[in-house]
Protein backbone atom coordinates (compact mmCIF):
# COMPACT_ATOMS: atom_id res chain seq x y z
CA UNK A 1 0.00 0.00 0.00
CA UNK A 2 1.05 3.26 -0.89
CA UNK A 3 1.51 5.95 1.53
CA UNK A 4 -0.97 8.99 0.81
CA UNK A 5 -0.47 12.17 1.96
CA UNK A 6 -3.58 14.48 2.85
CA UNK A 7 -4.50 18.10 1.86
CA UNK A 8 -3.23 19.51 4.92
CA UNK A 9 0.21 17.88 5.23
CA UNK A 10 1.30 18.70 1.72
CA UNK A 11 -0.79 22.00 1.40
CA UNK A 12 -1.81 21.45 -2.21
CA UNK A 13 -5.16 21.64 -3.07
CA UNK A 14 -5.74 20.84 -6.74
CA UNK A 15 -7.15 23.54 -8.79
CA UNK A 16 -10.81 23.09 -9.72
CA UNK A 17 -11.00 23.11 -13.81
CA UNK A 18 -12.08 26.01 -15.34
CA UNK A 19 -14.81 25.37 -18.74
CA UNK A 20 -13.99 26.44 -21.89
CA UNK A 21 -15.31 29.94 -23.52
CA UNK A 22 -17.38 28.62 -25.99
CA UNK A 23 -19.40 31.62 -28.61
CA UNK A 24 -22.72 32.03 -27.00
CA UNK A 25 -22.33 31.03 -24.03
CA UNK A 26 -24.18 33.57 -21.44
CA UNK A 27 -22.61 34.05 -18.74
CA UNK A 28 -21.88 37.07 -15.97
CA UNK A 29 -18.71 39.50 -16.89
CA UNK A 30 -17.11 38.06 -13.49
CA UNK A 31 -17.50 33.81 -15.04
CA UNK A 32 -16.62 35.44 -18.43
CA UNK A 33 -13.41 37.17 -17.42
CA UNK A 34 -12.40 34.10 -15.34
CA UNK A 35 -13.19 31.76 -17.81
CA UNK A 36 -11.22 34.26 -20.33
CA UNK A 37 -7.77 34.68 -17.95
CA UNK A 38 -7.62 31.00 -17.62
CA UNK A 39 -6.92 30.29 -21.65
CA UNK A 40 -4.28 32.33 -22.35
CA UNK A 41 -4.37 30.87 -26.06
CA UNK A 42 -7.36 32.80 -26.84
CA UNK A 43 -6.66 35.83 -28.39
CA UNK A 44 -9.96 37.94 -28.82
CA UNK A 45 -13.26 36.98 -27.13
CA UNK A 46 -15.82 39.72 -26.21
CA UNK A 47 -19.18 39.50 -24.06
CA UNK A 48 -22.07 41.39 -25.46
CA UNK A 49 -25.07 41.66 -23.81
CA UNK A 50 -23.95 38.80 -21.36
CA UNK A 51 -23.04 36.39 -24.58
CA UNK A 52 -19.50 35.33 -25.29
CA UNK A 53 -18.51 35.80 -29.46
CA UNK A 54 -15.32 34.22 -29.68
CA UNK A 55 -13.11 35.81 -32.73
CA UNK A 56 -12.45 33.99 -35.91
CA UNK A 57 -9.05 34.80 -37.25
CA UNK A 58 -8.13 37.94 -39.19
CA UNK A 59 -7.01 37.60 -43.07
CA UNK A 60 -5.00 40.24 -45.14
CA UNK A 61 -7.96 42.42 -45.79
CA UNK A 62 -8.63 43.07 -42.53
CA UNK A 63 -5.27 43.46 -41.54
CA UNK A 64 -4.65 46.16 -44.39
CA UNK A 65 -7.54 48.08 -43.32
CA UNK A 66 -6.75 47.49 -39.45
CA UNK A 67 -3.18 49.49 -40.35
CA UNK A 68 -4.97 52.22 -42.45
CA UNK A 69 -7.07 52.97 -39.35
CA UNK A 70 -4.42 52.33 -36.72
CA UNK A 71 -2.44 55.13 -38.24
CA UNK A 72 -5.22 57.44 -38.91
CA UNK A 73 -5.71 57.23 -35.24
CA UNK A 74 -2.02 57.72 -34.17
CA UNK A 75 -1.77 60.58 -36.59
CA UNK A 76 -5.40 62.32 -35.20
CA UNK A 77 -3.97 61.18 -31.41
CA UNK A 78 -0.59 62.77 -31.55
CA UNK A 79 -2.12 66.25 -32.79
CA UNK A 80 -5.18 66.29 -30.17
CA UNK A 81 -4.15 67.00 -26.73
CA UNK A 82 -5.76 64.65 -23.99
CA UNK A 83 -6.59 61.69 -26.75
CA UNK A 84 -4.86 58.25 -27.21
CA UNK A 85 -4.82 55.68 -29.22
CA UNK A 86 -5.17 52.23 -28.94
CA UNK A 87 -5.03 48.63 -30.26
CA UNK A 88 -6.92 45.59 -28.87
CA UNK A 89 -7.89 47.04 -25.41
CA UNK A 90 -10.27 45.62 -23.32
CA UNK A 91 -13.13 47.51 -22.74
CA UNK A 92 -15.80 47.13 -20.06
CA UNK A 93 -19.02 48.95 -20.71
CA UNK A 94 -20.69 47.73 -18.26
CA UNK A 95 -21.69 44.54 -16.24
CA UNK A 96 -22.99 42.42 -19.09
CA UNK A 97 -20.49 44.42 -21.77
CA UNK A 98 -16.65 43.58 -22.19
CA UNK A 99 -15.36 44.38 -25.32
CA UNK A 100 -12.13 44.16 -27.41
CA UNK A 101 -12.36 46.88 -29.79
CA UNK A 102 -9.61 46.65 -32.73
CA UNK A 103 -8.88 50.05 -31.78
CA UNK A 104 -9.62 52.91 -29.10
CA UNK A 105 -10.13 56.93 -29.05
CA UNK A 106 -9.89 57.33 -25.60
CA UNK A 107 -10.53 61.06 -23.80
CA UNK A 108 -7.37 61.15 -21.02
CA UNK A 109 -8.64 64.52 -19.87
CA UNK A 110 -12.16 65.03 -19.21
CA UNK A 111 -12.88 62.11 -20.37
CA UNK A 112 -15.06 59.59 -18.32
CA UNK A 113 -13.51 56.82 -19.11
CA UNK A 114 -10.76 55.38 -17.09
CA UNK A 115 -8.20 52.77 -16.70
CA UNK A 116 -8.78 50.13 -14.00
CA UNK A 117 -6.30 48.92 -11.35
CA UNK A 118 -5.01 45.82 -13.46
CA UNK A 119 -4.40 48.12 -16.11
Amino acid sequence: MGHVQTVEATGYRPMPRVPALETGDRLSRAEFQRRYEAMPHIKKAELVEAVVYLASPVGAKHVRAHTIVAGWALAYAADTPGVEALDNATVILDADNEVQPDLVLRRTVGGASRVNARG
